[in-house]
C-alpha cells in the first residue's frame, strides 16, 4: 500500500466561537434574601387527595388546565395580577432526568425554588440537570439569544454531579451537532485531545502516514480518500492498579459511502457517523469529573469516508492490525473497519471491560427505533445487568444476539473475511464482524446507537443524542465505583 502525505487545510474548532462544555447561567444558590415561586412536584396517585387540600381558586384554575398530575404534566396557579405564583409537575413513581423539562417553556423568566422536602438526592439531581438540558440549545453558528427560567439549586441535591452529567451530554450533543466543515479529523482530535489535558491524561496521536507504521492499517485505508488525514487518539488516566476499562469510540466526521456513495437522503445527517465518539468522550468525561476508581482507556479511530482517487474500494482485499485480512464489499460499511483496528489495540493489554460504541447500522434503527440502543455483549450476564440498570434509569437498551449462525455471511472465498452481508439481520453481522477483534476472555460490549434525537422533545431538541450515556456510566459504578 502506498502512502501519501497532503497538506489539505485544516478544521478547527475555535473556543473563543464556542465551548462544548459551556453551561447557560441559570443555576443559582439561594439564600434567605432570595425571592422565588415554588415549584411543586406531585405523584399522579396522590393528585385526588392532594387537591382537595388546595384552596379554591387553585383547584379552579387547575382544574381549569385539566391538571390532573400525568407524568410530565405542568400546571400554573396565579395570583390577583395575573401573574404566576406556582408551578405543579405530575410524576409517577420517581422524579426522572426529563420530568422538570416540559415546564421549562411554559413558565417563562423568573427564580424558581423546589418546594418539595421529601425528594431523594437522585431526583433532586434529576431536577437541576434536566433544568439544564430543557435550556440546551446549539448555537455555534447562530445568533441567539433568549431569558431562560433560573433553578435555586437544591440544598441536597450533588449539583457538582448534575451539573456535570449535563456537561457531558452537552459535550455529545455539540460534538455530534457540529456541521463537517466544522469537524473535521484534525478538529475531532482536538476536542478529545482537550478533555484529556483537562483531567492531565496521558494522550497520544497517531497520523497519516504513521498510521501504516504503527499498524493501523484499516484506519489508513477508510481515511485514506479524503485530503483530511485519518488519525487515531490514545488516551489513558487513573491508577495502573485499578481495573482497566477501555471505550472505543467510531469517529467518522462524514460519510459519503465511499464508492458506494450514500443517496442523498442517506447523506443528510452523516455528520452524527462520529457519534460514536462523541459518546465514548461523554462517558470518559463523567468517569474523570467523579473520579471514579478505574484505569481508564479511551480509543478513537477518526476518518473521513470520501471518494477520491485514493478511496479504498469495493472488492479490495486489507490487512488488519490482528492480521486477519477483511474483503471490502462495500465502502460504505466502513465503521466496523476503523473499530476492528481500535478493538484490536484495546484487546492488546486484557481490559476487563471493553465498551465500543458506534452508529452502525440501519438495520438497529428498523429493529428497535430512535431511542432504543442496539447492545450486544459475549457475556450474557454483563448484558443482563446493563439492560435492566438502562431500563431502571430510562435510558434503554435492549440485548441483540450474537447469533453464530450467522457467521458464514461475513466469509470471503479470498479474505478471512468480508465487511459485507447480504443478510437483512446486518446489525447483528456487523457485531459478529467486531467479535473477530476482540481477544479471548474480555469481557465486551457492543452498541450500535443512533446518536440522533430525531422528532425533538423537551429537553431533547431535534440533533445529537447521548443515547447510552447514562446506562454505561450507571454500569460502570456499579461494578467499580
Amino acid at each position: 500500500m502506498t502512502a501519501r502525505k497532503t497538506t489539505a487545510s485544516k478544521s478547527k474548532i475555535s473556543k473563543q466561537q464556542f465551548d462544548l462544555l459551556s453551561l447557560p447561567d441559570v443555576m443559582i444558590k439561594g439564600t434567605a434574601k432570595t425571592k422565588s415561586l415554588p415549584i411543586h412536584f406531585i405523584k399522579s396517585e396522590n393528585f385526588a387527595a392532594w387537591i382537595k387540600k388546595q384552596s379554591v381558586p387553585t383547584q379552579n384554575q387547575l382544574d381549569a388546565q385539566h391538571f390532573t398530575a400525568k407524568p410530565n404534566q405542568t400546571g400554573l396557579s396565579y395570583d390577583s395580577h395575573g401573574k404566576i405564583d406556582a408551578v405543579f409537575i405530575g410524576y409517577a413513581g420517581e422524579i426522572g432526568l426529563y420530568t422538570v423539562c416540559p415546564a421549562i417553556d411554559k413558565i417563562g423568566v423568573g427564580t424558581f425554588h423546589i418546594a418539595n422536602t421529601d425528594l431523594t438526592e437522585n431526583e433532586l439531581n434529576h431536577i437541576v440537570t434536566g433544568w439544564l438540558l430543557a435550556c440546551y440549545r446549539f448555537t455555534a453558528f447562530k445568533s441567539f439569544s433568549t431569558d431562560f427560567p433560573t433553578l435555586v439549586i437544591p440544598k441536597d441535591a450533588d449539583d457538582f454531579r448534575a451539573k456535570s452529567m449535563a456537561q457531558a451530554i452537552y459535550l455529545v450533543r455539540n460534538l455530534v451537532n457540529l456541521p463537517p466543515n466544522a469537524l473535521g479529523p484534525q478538529a475531532l482530535a482536538d476536542a478529545v485531545l482537550m478533555i484529556a489535558k483537562t483531567f492531565s491524561a496521558k494522550s497520544r496521536v497517531i497520523e497519516d502516514t504513521e498510521l501504516l507504521t504503527e499498524n493501523f492499517p484499516l484506519v489508513y485505508a477508510v481515511g485514506d480518500g479524503s485530503e483530511r488525514r485519518p488519525r487515531l487518539v490514545d488516551f489513558t488516566w487513573g491508577k495502573t492498579k485499578d481495573p482497566k476499562v477501555t471505550l472505543v469510540g467510531k469517529g467518522v466526521c462524514f460519510d459519503t459511502g465511499g464508492y458506494n456513495l450514500k443517496p442523498s437522503a442517506g447523506m443528510e445527517l452523516q455528520k452524527k457517523d462520529m457519534g460514536g465518539s462523541a459518546m465514548a468522550l461523554g462517558i470518559a468525561y463523567m468517569i474523570m469529573t467523579l473520579g471514579l476508581p478505574v484505569r481508564l482507556r479511551v480509543i478513537i479511530p477518526i476518518v473521513e469516508n470520501s471518494v477520491s482517487g485514493h478511496a479504498y474500494r469495493p472488492s479490495d482485499i486489507l490487512h488488519s492490525r490482528k492480521g486477519l485480512t477483511v474483503e471490502i464489499g462495500n465502502t460504505d460499511a466502513e465503521g466496523r473497519l476503523i473499530l476492528a483496528d481500535g478493538l484490536t489495540l484495546a484487546s492488546e493489554e486484557n481490559p476487563d471491560l471493553l465498551v465500543d460504541f458506534s452508529t452502525l447500522t440501519g438495520a438497529a434503527r428498523v429493529a428497535l427505533g430512535y431511542d432504543v440502543v442496539a447492545m450486544y455483549s459475549n457475556n450474557d450476564d454483563l448484558a443482563q445487568d446493563l439492560q435492566k440498570l438502562s431500563m431502571d434509569i430510562g435510558d434503554p437498551m435492549w440485548q441483540m444476539p450474537l447469533w453464530a449462525g450467522y457467521k458464514n455471511d461475513i466469509t470471503s472465498s479470498s479474505a478471512d473475511l468480508s465487511n459485507n452481508s447480504s443478510n437483512p439481520a446486518s446489525s447483528i453481522t456487523a457485531a459478529l464482524f467486531l467479535q473477530h477483534f476482540v481477544g479471548e476472555g474480555i469481557d465486551w460490549i457492543h452498541l450500535d446507537h443512533y446518536a440522533w434525537e430525531q422528532s425533538g422533545k423537551p429537553g431533547r431538541p431535534r440533533g445529537g443524542a447521548d443515547t447510552g450515556l447514562r446506562a454505561i456510566l450507571a454500569l460502570i459504578e456499579k461494578k467499580y465505583g
